[in-house]
């Protein structure tokens, strides 16, 4: 993928990971489409985008809301613009336990990182497919790779990305539909802080972990590298990612370690 002179739609780009990643590719004549729930936090990116001169679109949008996903589709192709990529990093994490935590939390979770994500390419697909082919990013994590305590349904909803976007590139290749599964370890962003915990509230701390994890900025460098090589899986991290091929290859490693995870 050559991002010159292409239009990109990226969602979670308010803030962290997606908000770096516009402003990145705000450097290479693209044109942005930047969604979030957050409309003050994207007319922000937008002005730190407009400073490399790029075109940007803002739509806002709630990812639990189917209606709000199929609006926002409708008013981007109502501009006629032709989407070359399209870069998902909306998500929300979790901290509690499954003993603990009723299920409209669980629900909640997979409403906005799978359902989300499943519903805006349902809509984007068709029209990349007519136009030829492009790309679509998604964002897993290192734990879509395997489970994790105080994770359970975000662990769960990004190894369900995985079986789906998996199954859309396979069923998609004689249509040059490129897919990436992005994987991060511990980018310093608010993913953290805007957790939810077992009473569906906000958890409002950073993990001590992620506050040493590497910058937003490094993470979207990586992902855009992986990005123009059509990489299949993106790997964004540190050490820490060590834990993605200990599980593949040292299982009982594993399970000896995710048991010693310090509670919340």
């Amino acid at each position: 993928m050559d991002f010159k002179n292409k239009t990109v739609w990226i969602t979670g780009a308010s803030s962290g990971i997606g908000k770096a990643m516009a402003i990145e590719l705000s450097k290479e004549d693209t044109t942005l489409i930047l969604s979030d729930i957050d409309e003050k936090g994207l007319a922000e990116v937008a002005k730190a985008c407009a400073k490399n001169n790029c075109t940007t679109l803002i739509v806002p949008m709630d990812l639990c809301n189917q209606n709000s996903v199929e609006s926002a589709a409708k008013q981007v192709f109502n501009k006629n613009l032709k989407i070359d990529c399209l870069c998902q990093f909306a998500g929300i994490s979790q901290r509690s336990l499954v003993s603990e935590t009723p299920l409209f939390v669980d629900r909640k979770i997979f409403e906005i990182n799978f359902f989300g994500a499943v519903a805006l390419t349902k809509a984007v697909l068709p029209e990349m497919i007519k136009n030829g082919g492009g790309q679509i990013a998604v964002t897993s994590s290192m734990v879509g790779k395997f489970g994790f305590p105080y994770r359970s349904s975000y662990s769960a909803t990004k190894h369900a990305l995985h079986g789906f976007f998996e199954s859309l590139r396979a069923e998609n290749v004689k249509n040059n539909i490129q897919v990436s599964i992005l994987i991060p370890g511990r980018v310093k962003t608010n993913i953290s802080v805007n957790a939810i915990t077992k009473d569906g509230k906000t958890h409002g701390k950073m993990d001590e972990g992620q506050d040493k994890g590497i910058t937003a900025e490094k993470a979207a460098k990586i992902i855009y590298r992986g990005l123009k090589k059509n990489k299949k899986e993106i790997l964004v991290g540190g050490n820490e990612l060590l834990m993605v091929h200990i599980r593949r290859f040292i299982p009982g490693l594993y399970y000896y370690l995710s048991s010693r995870i310090k509670p919340v």
